[in-house]
């Protein structure tokens, strides 16, 4: 009987008191308990690297940062211990400083909150195939979560809770719940988001420069002044889809802006086919929805009692099946009680459920789900 050559290699080698050489070593599985067997973790990870963190709070004293680069099909994942709650705080850091840095591409991030950072708490940059889910960004010092740099695309956020967002140095000026700003790169989705109680906007797609979808998003709250400050610059809008002479045609689908210091969706001069699909803006304290000079598309939009008006539209903005548009009635809510959209996230991180203003409309605004 004939022997294969693996099984040969191995019998000359026994024969002469060796041991075979073994298979390639699976990629590791780390778990870590200290700030910096984290930090080392991020840095050393390789293709099918899992960096399980222990419970508690964390207080790093320097950025968390990693370049190290997953694969499609071996991607990097870092997340808790089992079910393990762990808080990552930047209060040790110095001034300016972010919490957690990665310019990668394909990683995992779940489960993991940052809180307190002096700066912005997440950025992505130049990331491409990411994905993110059930992140909370809390009480930073600019933008909850950003997405950076040329070349960042195919990146999914998911199940994102962003708040409470104030950078005292500009007034409140920048500080948004999601920032998606300075860069390029498509295919990048935003879905399942609350974005709420920012100093400046809960959605900034400033000086990008490609298509962004969002979808079952919330956006509520921003823009307020809640830190006395006497200079206070926020501008509060839910949804900023543009700037900086971009034309970009975004994509907003069943998503809803309410309560907002200046306009529940807005171009922002956007000249772009923006996209606003099925959403609702409510009590917003400019218009529901401001597209004075692009080409948008509105489509199937509720907006009610917001403080300039339903709608401030231009004449290359394609408009059917709004509440603004002839003929189409504006369906009641079954409650304009915001309270249960505060509340927890179902178990497997999709928004709370509740009535908040939905209408059981199959034709007309968000479904608030």
């Amino acid at each position: 009987m004939s022997r294969s050559p693996k099984l040969l290699m191995a019998a000359v080698l026994a024969a002469a008191g060796l041991t075979a050489l073994a298979s390639p070593a699976q990629a590791a599985t780390v778990t870590v308990s200290t700030s910096t067997d984290l930090a080392n973790a991020l840095r050393n990870a390789t293709p099918g690297t899992v960096i399980q963190i222990r419970g508690g709070t964390y207080y790093p004293t320097a950025t968390l940062q990693s370049t190290a680069n997953g694969t499609a099909s071996s991607r990097i994942t870092l997340r808790p211990y089992g079910t393990e709650t762990v808080k990552i705080d930047g209060s040790n850091l110095p001034a300016g400083s972010w919490i957690f840095k990665l310019t990668a591409n394909h990683w995992t991030v779940n489960d993991l909150t940052f809180q307190n950072s002096p700066d912005s708490a997440v950025v992505c940059t130049s990331c491409a195939g990411t994905e993110w889910n059930r992140i909370r960004t809390i009480n930073g010092g600019d933008s909850g979560f950003t997405l950076t740099g040329d070349d960042t695309h195919d990146n999914v956020v998911r199940n994102l809770d962003s708040y409470g967002h104030y950078d005292a140095a500009n007034h409140g000026e920048n500080a948004d719940g999601l920032a998606i700003k300075y860069g390029s790169g498509s295919n990048n989705l935003i879905t399942g988001a609350r974005l709420y109680n920012n100093s400046d906007d809960g959605v900034d797609l400033w000086s990008w420069s490609a298509p962004v979808t969002i979808e079952h998003t919330w956006a509520f709250g921003n823009g307020k002044n809640r830190w006395s400050d006497s200079a206070f610059a926020g501008d509060g809008n839910g949804y900023k889809l543009g700037g900086d002479g971009e034309i970009v045609a975004h994509v907003v689908n069943n998503s809803a802006a309410w309560d907002n210091a200046g306009n529940g969706f807005t171009e922002n001069s956007n000249k772009g086919a923006i996209v606003i699909n099925r959403t609702t803006a409510y009590a917003n304290a400019k218009w529901g929805y401001y597209f004075a000079t692009g080409a948008a598309r509105l489509g199937k939009n509720l907006a009610v009692s917001n403080g300039s008006g339903l709608v401030n539209k231009g004449s290359s903005v394609v408009s059917a099946g709004n509440n603004w548009d002839a003929g189409v009635a504006t369906p009641r809510f079954l409650s304009t009680d915001a309270t249960a959209a505060y509340g927890a996230r179902d178990a497997d991180g999709s928004l709370p459920a509740t009535t908040f203003l939905t209408t059981g409309s199959t034709t007309i605004g968000s479904t608030m789900d």
